[in-house]
């Protein structure tokens, strides 16, 4: 019997598993309790919290719980909400959670209408050829989201030339994941193992604009 045939569809079948990694983070062992987490997309300006911006003082609570308010990224967050008051940090950040998880499962499933829906076009793209690629190599994923063990706030940037807003979060989350080949074989992963991925992401947005949607710009790990 001739095996190469089948050494050169294996090799084929770990390349792109390794290559599908790039577009996400890290992956490593974890068995925790499983969290339920709702799945509506991130929103932009949320309802009116009553929080006062007032800079430096530490009254601003919906910032200062997240980052130091003297801080590059603190003072970035008190001009976005100079730019549109409704901004609330905090409900931000609940959203975003909401929106990893939409997005690392959409991407799991080679959901592309959802992704492009809450990826900036160039990483859309990232994301774009890495489903086509699985697809055509006969690999399907079969993934359940667990929860989110983590998320932070790491840094904000905010261009007051055009408005536009960046928040870079960490994400830690939890799911299980298997790549099965065209006969079914398992190529990585194991259904009962849950698996905890660190994600570092950015999300754009223009304050200010009728847009309330916030895009996802960049990834990393």
């Amino acid at each position: 019997m001739n095996l190469m045939p089948l050494l050169v569809l294996a090799a084929v079948a770990v390349f792109l598993v390794l290559k599908l990694r790039s577009v996400l983070g890290t992956r490593t062992g974890f068995e925790p309790k499983p969290d339920n987490l709702p799945r509506p997309p991130m929103r932009g300006p949320a309802p009116d919290t009553g929080f006062e911006v007032i800079e430096g003082d530490g009254k601003d609570r919906d910032i200062a719980d997240h980052v130091d308010l003297d801080s590059d990224a603190g003072q970035a967050l008190i001009q976005m909400k100079r730019v549109e008051p409704d901004f609330s940090v905090t409900e931000f950040m609940s959203g975003s959670k909401q929106a990893y998880e939409m997005i690392l499962m959409a991407y799991e499933n080679g959901d592309l209408k959802t992704l492009e829906q809450f990826l900036a076009p160039d990483v859309y793209r990232g994301f774009e050829e890495a489903v086509e690629q699985r697809a055509e190599a006969g690999l399907t994923v079969e993934a359940r989201f667990v929860g989110v063990r983590e998320v932070k706030l790491k840094d904000a940037r905010f261009d007051d030339m055009d408005n536009v807003a960046d928040i870079v979060v960490r994400f830690v989350g939890e799911l299980t994941s298997v790549v099965r080949n065209a006969e079914g074989q398992v190529v990585e992963g194991d259904p009962q193992a849950i698996k905890r991925q660190s994600d570092v992401w950015t999300f754009s947005r223009v304050m200010g604009s009728e847009n309330p949607n916030w895009l996802l710009v960049a990834t990393g790990a």
